[in-house]
């Protein structure tokens, strides 16, 4: 009996040896992927870049680029790619070039005071995300415009300290499933439709009205918070390019774009902002928290650029009105520079001051010698923005522009279709503008023909063109209710100053990086040859296929029109990252397509991670 006892017992405790082997095994199994997992999540994650590239054929190493294979005719026809990771949650509000923690992972020496670390700062191609961004729990569709202007799904932006910190100021409240916006803003509690009123007011402006019968166009609001002021703004038909960096405010911009309001991720730091010399009528900052003295005023000298000759700065702070020693200080000095700038008070009331430019040079010429700042060279180009640094001196007009005394722009809304005269400085004729106009109004009525089934008169609010050379895409949409980011190439002609005499707005930017945006802010992409420029530059496909996705909202659009291996090259990878074919159609079929160029049309589905995602109406 002993032995047999003792042969049980063995044949126990070799039972929960194997039982605890097995569960010590399976704990560092699921751990062990699941540390993995998120370390392959992190940048720099070479096991992350082979999965994309296994699917197509790489090597295990990796060491295949995508560009090499882009159009994918080099034995691998045939082969669609299955599918992408999806990136761990925490970063369903990613912005690769605009990311803390890569700054803190690359170990950047940055200057602080000069908010080098608001700007642009993307990792190199090996350190890119390879995975697809998940959307937040509890996802829904986003509310349509015009209601989104007032109200958004708090599960969508999850994030409500700014209505606490903001509380009595009306930025915007809490309530239950939503958050609304009020209209107010640091300065203007009681309303940015009253403010606005009241600044048309102070200039004179016709029946209060901010446009000035069509003259006031493009506004600049810096520093915009949840961008009330450019929300209100659209009903005077002027509409703003509201700009705020990613700071401790850091989602007021992705609740701009929720609600459907213009608006980009940007800092007033030590680059050039990537807009045109003279593409704002007027200029905004109320309550931004700018050092506008630092640096000998390379910022407002930046401001300064950017304005049209006449062009407004509104400026509402505690230095315009308060009576401290401080302010009083502030204010002193800062009158001081602008009056170098040749800037003049239009109008000064209560907490605003107005400040105008001058029209021409004459003023500039009229300075003393070695007054500061100094005019910018003559090699000094204004139009040069990606990328280049802030000069702190003044963009003096050409000799055409000094003769005029303006820009000479014909007012909203006949400057949509009037040929500008900055269209002389790339060799346009008057002629060329007006074919390229009437040719992409064609292009767009054949878009919503493909469209049709799939749209309404709300489902589109956010469009980017990709690449908007003069612009006709966006000015083909004016009966629409949607706005455009017109972005330009940086290496390409400077189109973006048309883009703006036109009365659209937009920015210069390299599609080999990421977009100043957060994920799910547009309802339509259109890239108009945008894959065979980066495939020239030897940038990655696949990198920017991901980058699309990450801007696109669910259910949103996207139409591209290339050559037929780059339709091909893309139908490849629709299944893996949850599109849906729409329509296409060449030049068989389509008479405005040029030589081989194909359209082709994509959905991007609703997808679900391991939360919910509710779609409402």
């Amino acid at each position: 009996m002993r032995g047999r006892s003792d042969g049980v017992q063995k044949k126990r405790l070799l039972t929960y040896v194997g039982v605890i082997a097995i569960f010590l095994v399976f704990l560092y199994v699921y751990f062990g992927s699941k540390s993995s997992g998120e370390s392959a999540l992190e940048y720099g994650s070479r096991s992350l870049r082979k999965l994309g590239s296994s699917y197509l054929g790489g090597d295990d190493d990796g060491d295949v680029k995508q560009d090499e294979n882009f159009g994918l005719e080099g034995g691998n026809d045939g082969v669609v790619l299955k599918s992408f990771p999806v990136c761990d949650d925490r970063h369903s509000e990613l912005i690769p070039c605009l990311d803390r923690n890569l700054i803190y992972q690359m170990r950047l020496k940055l200057d602080l005071s000069l908010m080098e670390h608001y700007e642009r700062h993307c990792p190199m191609p090996e350190r890119r995300f390879n995975c697809l961004i998940p959307p937040p729990a509890g996802y829904k569709i986003p509310i349509k415009w015009p209601k989104s202007r007032d109200e958004v799904w708090k599960a969508n932006i999850p994030h409500t300290h700014l209505a606490q910190e903001k509380s009595d100021q009306n930025w915007m409240v809490v309530k239950g499933e939503k958050i609304i916006f009020p209209g107010g803003g640091t300065h203007f509690h009681k309303g940015a439709d009253k403010y606005i009123a009241s600044i048309a007011n102070m200039l004179n402006f016709s029946n209060n009205i901010l446009n000035n019968e069509g003259n006031i166009r493009t506004v600049l609001d810096v520093g915009c918070g949840v961008a009330s002021f450019g929300g209100y703004l659209l009903s005077s038909n002027i509409i703003a390019m509201s700009l705020a960096p990613n700071d401790v405010h850091q989602n007021q911009i992705q609740f701009a774009l929720e609600r459907g309001i213009p608006a980009y991720l940007g800092v007033l730091g030590t680059k050039r902002l990537p807009y045109p010399s003279r593409s704002f009528e007027f200029a905004h900052c109320s309550r931004c928290r700018i050092d506008w003295l630092q640096r000998d005023g390379i910022l407002l000298l930046e401001l300064d650029r950017v304005l049209r000759p006449g062009g407004y700065f509104a400026y509402s702070s505690p230095e315009a009105y308060a009576q401290d020693e401080e302010d009083l200080r502030i204010w002193k000095q800062m009158s001081a520079l602008v009056e170098r700038m040749c800037w003049r008070i239009a109008a000064k009331k209560n907490q605003t001051v107005i400040w105008v430019k001058p029209l021409d040079n004459d003023c500039y010429m009229a300075r003393e010698p070695a007054t500061q700042p100094p005019l910018c060279r003559s090699d000094n180009d204004p139009d040069a923005v990606w990328g280049v640094p802030m000069e702190a001196c003044i963009s003096p007009y050409s000799d055409h522009d000094h003769k005029t005394k303006g820009s000479g722009l014909a007012p909203w809304p006949a400057r949509l279709i009037t040929p500008p005269p900055r269209l002389a400085d790339f060799g346009y004729s008057n002629e060329m503008f007006e074919k390229d106009t009437e040719l992409w109004r064609r292009r767009v009525d054949s878009y919503w023909r493909i469209l049709g089934p799939k749209v309404s008169s709300d489902t589109v609010r956010n469009i980017m063109d990709m690449k908007a050379n003069l612009g006709s895409f966006a000015a083909a949409l004016k009966e629409k209710d949607v706005w455009v980011m017109n972005v330009v190439p940086e290496d390409g002609p400077n189109t973006l100053k048309i883009v703006y005499d036109r009365g659209l707005i937009g920015s210069i930017h390299n599609w080999c990086e990421a977009f100043s945006t957060y994920p799910r802010t547009y309802d339509l992409l259109h890239a108009s040859t945008v894959f065979s420029d980066i495939e020239k530059k030897g940038c990655s496909g696949e990198d920017l296929l991901l980058e699309m996705d990450r801007i696109l909202r669910p259910t949103g659009f996207i139409i591209i029109r290339d050559k037929q291996h780059v339709i091909d090259f893309v139908k490849k990878y629709v299944h893996a990252l949850h599109w849906e074919a729409v329509g296409t159609s060449d030049s068989s079929s389509d008479p405005d397509q040029e030589g081989d160029e194909v359209m082709f049309i994509v959905q991007k589905k609703l997808w679900l991670t391991s939360e919910s995602i509710i779609a409402t109406d």
